[in-house]
């Protein structure tokens, strides 16, 4: 192949840079000119009658290029056509005349000067090897043009006439769909036998995709088609079917879906909506995965009871008996069930109420649920609603999103089978929220009855009414609960159970059951009171039955093995020395320790959302310089609550007895021992001013005596919640004197017999009265 030479021809023309667009030589193309520069450019070509220099961007983005800005090679082109816009731009049609290399630029007034090398090979003819690539473009290019129906059959007719190679490749390349970067490329290779072998290649990539893309679109074609054909010939063998009278077992599906739809007995609207994605259903081909969707949620709607319900057999006294052989105690709830049924009895159109049964574990909430439904011939269904945090638990989710269900509430009322069940909604204090939604404000319009008789579930899109529905939830912490929600449940508290309301349980229910289900006869096995009375003191510390019916197993465990393996045919009476056997240790020490005097220590009594319990508070004294200190992992209200003792102490120090300089030379520190758990409340603002007082009196309490009651800076003791858990507490640890506010009288009509029975209760209304109650004797008068 002999070197072509190149003509060099050096000259000065305007500038016009253009921003992603590269022009070959030969190639007519329309261009907007609206840069200042570039108008004036264009404006200077026209005068001067010289051609225009088109040089790409290396950079789009910026707005006056340099020298350093611009590719090295473009193009000089005529002006063919300008066209003048109202907003000042200019419509100009240019054509390529041949390459050029830039050398510099130089500013003229309002528009740059190119210095411009044209570089261009001689068109000496074409030898063997470049017409052979000549061929392979053209027909190349052909390929491509018919398969992207891109470029009409007259432009590639007119390349066959074309000899120049260096022609026919910039011809080609105003056609190829190539980036700014290829097209610069092709445009700086200047012989035309290699820019041929470029376009070449380029050619063959562009005939590939095009042969991918034609492959993908037959086949997309051929699945759209066979989706058609099969539901045009499911249509026709409908249509035939029905002539001849017979049925397929896709007919059956359609005509059993329909079946359900007119058996559910659904509300007009509901029926209505029901009928319109029945007939989509029917129009919509069996292998649409919308099909599926639209069946899933027709099922769900025929599934809902909206008019089965059970039937109400209202009568008291079986009622009464039920929850008696069911639950021990629990005299407020089962109060409440009966009011409800005897309303309903006078008024068949009631709402539900909604019930909130609060108190600690094991106490017999959960399956109080299951005795209002079996003592009101009701359905029960119980959702644990522990760990919720999804908005959608509750409401559902919307049918566009894959394997959408309904809400819980809905799924349950599935379950149930009636519109009217038992509904126990578990530990609704456990629910939580995040970035999906808070559970519990959609609970609000479940548990409103005002609301309720038109449910909004996300997925069915319909409303449901739950009005008939017995609504019965559960919680530990009253306080965990939100109030917006706390406020449309009528809350009911369970406390703990007395040491005789345990042996009573024990005794009827717990041991029976344990029995039965670990196939010991109740002819071999006897249970005494005393024995019960020992699991229940060395072995338990609870306010519910929980850990005693896990200790009541325990034992008749061990008497299966010994029936099982030694042969044991006896009766066996579980009394104080057997429980020990087969108990082992007890866990727990009846410890009166504890109660005992001691100076610098009181014992206050406290709530917790698991029952009550006492705490023993302590004062220490050391020399300084009057810091208090108070520890035992204290909240923020308890840490005041000792302030306020404190203070009241230094401003009647004489009247008590107290050194009035105590403040100045004693660092005070207060400690609720059990540091790992923390405690808050106002409440132990008694216990804590008997404890400073009995640590710089160096004189000890009186014994079992426990205390509790918030105090202020003037001395007044105000009433406190929790009386009676706090007693059934104070009771468990062997205390018999309580020091209680004179406001919190009220609460003792709730302390079971038993219990007030073993306790002294003192009433006061100033710390004065807690002082004496606790030292014996009055305060000094001055």
């Amino acid at each position: 192949m002999t070197r072509t030479k190149r003509v060099k021809k050096t000259g000065l023309l305007p500038l016009l840079p253009l921003k992603d667009v590269v022009v070959f030589p030969q190639m007519v193309l329309p261009l907007l000119v609206g840069r200042p520069a570039s108008v004036a450019a264009v404006d200077e070509s026209l005068a001067s009658d010289r051609p225009l220099f088109l040089c790409s961007q290396v950079d789009p983005e910026v707005d006056s290029p340099g020298i350093e800005d611009l590719h090295g090679v473009g193009v000089a082109a005529n002006i063919l056509q300008t066209l003048r816009m109202p907003d000042g731009t200019i419509k100009v049609v240019v054509e390529g005349l041949s390459r050029g290399r830039l050398l510099g630029l130089a500013h003229r007034d309002g528009y740059e000067e190119a210095e411009v090398e044209q570089v261009e090979a001689p068109d000496d003819g074409a030898d063997e090897e470049t017409v052979a690539y000549m061929r392979m473009t053209l027909g190349q290019f052909e390929d491509y043009a018919h398969a992207s129906q891109r470029v009409s059959p007259e432009v590639v007719g007119s390349l066959h006439g074309i000899e120049s190679p260096a022609m026919l490749g910039d011809l080609i390349c105003a056609y190829l769909p190539l980036g700014a970067s290829e097209r610069q490329e092709l445009l700086e290779e200047l012989e035309p036998s290699a820019r041929l072998e470029r376009i070449s290649a380029l050619l063959m990539r562009e005939n590939d995709l095009l042969d991918i893309e034609r492959r993908v679109r037959d086949r997309m074609r051929d699945q759209m088609e066979r989706g058609q054909r099969e539901y045009y010939l499911h249509e026709q063998l409908k249509a035939i079917q029905q002539e001849l009278g017979t049925r397929d077992e896709g007919m059956d599906e359609f005509a059993g879906l329909r079946n359900q739809i007119d058996k559910a007995r659904m509300p007009k609207e509901v029926h209505q909506k029901a009928l319109r994605e029945y007939a989509r259903f029917e129009r919509m081909p069996s292998m649409s995965p919308e099909s599926g969707v639209i069946r899933t949620y027709l099922e769900w709607l025929a599934d809902i009871p909206w008019s089965k319900r059970s039937r109400d057999v209202i009568d008291l006294k079986e009622a009464r008996k039920v929850l008696d052989e069911d639950h021990y105690g629990l005299v407020k709830v089962k109060e409440r069930i009966l009011e409800f049924l005897a309303v309903r009895k006078l008024n068949k159109r009631s709402k539900g109420p909604v019930l909130c049964l609060v108190g600690p574990p094991g106490v017999g909430k959960t399956s109080l649920g299951k005795s209002v439904a079996r003592a009101m011939k009701r359905k029960f269904v119980r959702v644990s609603l522990g760990g919720i945090r999804d908005e959608a638990e509750i409401r559902g989710h919307r049918r566009t999103y894959v394997g959408a269900l309904p809400g819980r509430i809905v799924q349950g009322l599935v379950r149930g089978g009636v519109k009217n069940p038992v509904f126990m909604l578990d530990e609704v204090d456990k629910m939580s929220m995040d970035f999906r939604g808070d559970p519990s404000s959609a609970l609000l319009e479940v548990l409103d009855p005002e609301q309720n008789h038109a449910f909004s579930d996300h997925y069915l899109e319909v409303d449901v009414d739950l009005r008939e529905v017995f609504f019965i939830t559960t919680a530990n912490d009253e306080f965990e609960i939100p109030l917006p929600l706390h406020d449309r449940m009528e809350v009911v508290r369970l406390s703990g159970y007395t040491a005789y309301e345990k042996e009573r349980i024990a005794l009827q229910f717990l041991a029976p059951k344990q029995m039965q289900e670990c196939g010991i006869d109740a002819e071999a096995v006897r249970f005494t009171s005393k024995g019960i009375q020992t699991i229940i003191q060395g072995y338990t510390r609870e306010a519910g039955v929980r850990e005693l019916e896990r200790q009541i197993a325990n034992i008749c465990r061990k008497i299966a093995v010994r029936v099982v393996g030694k042969g044991h045919n006896r009766r066996m009476v579980i009394n104080e020395k057997r429980v020990g056997e087969l108990l082992g240790p007890p866990e727990y020490f009846d410890n009166r320790a504890d109660t005992k005097p001691g100076v610098g220590v009181a014992v206050g009594v406290a709530w917790t959302s698991v029952g009550g319990d006492i705490l023993h508070i302590e004062t220490s004294l050391t020399r300084g310089k009057g810091e208090v200190v108070l520890t035992g992992q204290l909240g923020e209200v308890m840490r005041e609550s000792a302030q306020a003792a404190y203070t009241y102490l230094r401003a009647h120090a004489r009247e008590l007895g107290v050194p009035a300089t105590f403040a100045k030379t004693y660092d005070v520190h207060v400690h609720v021992p059990e540091g790992a758990i923390p405690k808050d409340g106002p409440s132990a603002g008694v216990p804590i001013a008997v404890s400073l007082l009995s640590a710089l009196k160096k004189r000890a309490p009186k014994s079992s005596l426990a205390m509790t009651g918030e105090v202020t800076l003037r001395g007044r003791v105000l009433p406190v919640g929790g009386v009676k858990e706090k007693m059934l507490a104070a009771h468990r640890a062997g205390i018999k004197t309580v020091v209680l506010p004179k406001e919190n009288e009220k609460d003792l009509r709730d302390i079971p017999r038993e219990v007030k029975k073993d306790l002294n209760f003192v009433l006061i209304e100033h710390i004065d009265q807690a002082l004496t109650a606790a030292f014996g004797r009055s305060r000094k008068k001055t």
